[in-house]
C-alpha cells in the first residue's frame, strides 16, 4: 500500500477516488463507480468526496 496522495496523472475531477484506489490497491474505476452509486442512492458521498479533496494532499 502506498501513501494517501492525490496524483496529478489519471484524475477525473480532483483525484480523491484515484488516491483511495491507489492506497488500497483496488481499481480506480471500481472506486469511482461506488462513489457515483453512493451519491445516487444516499447523496452523502458528494460531501465525503469534497472532504477528501480538501484533506488529501496533492502530489508535488
Amino acid at each position: 500500500m502506498s501513501r494517501l496522495i492525490r496524483p496529478r496523472d489519471g484524475r477525473m475531477i480532483a483525484g480523491a477516488c484515484l488516491a483511495v484506489a491507489n492506497r488500497f490497491g483496488v481499481s480506480p474505476v471500481a472506486v469511482r463507480i461506488l462513489t457515483v452509486l453512493a451519491t445516487v442512492f444516499f447523496g452523502v458521498s458528494i460531501w465525503v468526496y469534497v472532504f477528501l479533496w480538501v484533506l488529501i494532499p496533492g502530489e508535488d
